[in-house]
């Protein structure tokens, strides 16, 4: 069986978000998606099965981190629909039934893929006692993006402090930290960082589904429905945001870095301590 392992939102290998991608032609067991995406090791890996009986979507996905299930991922979805189109199974719209719902990818004519995602609810919530301490910074507003998302979306003064954070991870669950760029000519409007220990990634390189919640935040504060966001983990990565409404269109880029075969196929027995 065919594994991929994709770097996504960035046009360099060993930069952007890895993602395992897998192709199968039906469900397996349970026990044997965790335990890939838990060998894998990645912060996603994305499992793909065509759906045929469906007139709404061509494939159903989902996504597992190595140590659970998640509700939306948008670099994994941008690293399937990476491999797909160059398989050449699609060679335009391809929409995936999901966990939240169906979300589409187009890809363009310079390489690049827009994902079109759910935009993320925002309520303003006031600061939670002990996150100041967690994160090592004050916030300057507070929002929940919604469950699928992140537990917070935490504006911070500017970009260095976004860049400067060494929060206390043990104390996190899931937590997006977003300012405005300092430097408006760095081709970037708006630097973040994204925490969820609670779903097994100290730190997400970059974060797809993150920039629903981030991109309609700094719009409405920018008056802009376009946007480009920097993620500022050790590896990096550029989103292109636009927002329309109850959608948010995430475009990016991504580099196949493997490309090989998993040995170990869903018939085999997966161990005892995933039953």
């Amino acid at each position: 069986m065919r594994i991929r392992i994709v770097d996504a939102f960035t046009d360099r290998p060993f930069s952007g978000n890895p993602a395992g991608v897998v192709l199968l032609d039906s469900w397996p067991h349970e026990d044997w998606l965790r335990a890939v995406a838990a060998e894998v090791n990645l912060p996603e890996t994305a499992f793909a099965v065509p759906t045929p009986g469906r007139d709404d979507a061509d494939y159903a996905l989902r996504w597992l981190t190595p140590t659970a299930e998640v509700e939306l991922c948008g670099h994994a979805t941008l690293a399937t629909a990476h491999v797909l189109y160059g398989n050449g199974v699609a060679p335009g719209l391809l929409r995936f039934a999901t966990r939240s719902g169906v979300v589409t990818t187009r890809p363009d004519t310079e390489g690049a893929i827009t994902l079109d995602f759910p935009t993320a609810p925002l309520t303003p919530l006031d600061i939670p006692p002990g996150l100041a301490e967690a994160l090592g910074a004050r916030p300057v507003s507070v929002h929940s993006p919604g469950p699928a998302i992140a537990e917070f979306l935490v504006e911070l003064a500017d970009e260095r402090t976004v860049a400067g954070l060494t929060p206390d991870i043990g104390r996190l669950g899931q937590v997006i930290v977003t300012a405005p760029a300092d430097d408006p000519g760095s081709g970037y409007d708006i630097a973040s960082r994204c925490f969820f220990p609670a779903v097994g990634i100290p730190e997400d390189p970059v974060t797809g589904s993150a920039h629903t919640a981030i991109g309609p935040f700094w719009a409405r504060r920018t008056g802009r429905t376009r946007l480009t966001g920097r993620q500022l983990s050790a590896r990096g990565g550029t989103v292109r945001m636009e927002m329309a409404g109850d959608r948010t269109l995430l475009t990016g880029t991504a580099v196949t870095v493997i490309d090989g075969a998993l040995l170990a196929g869903p018939g085999q027995a997966v161990g005892s301590q995933l039953t």
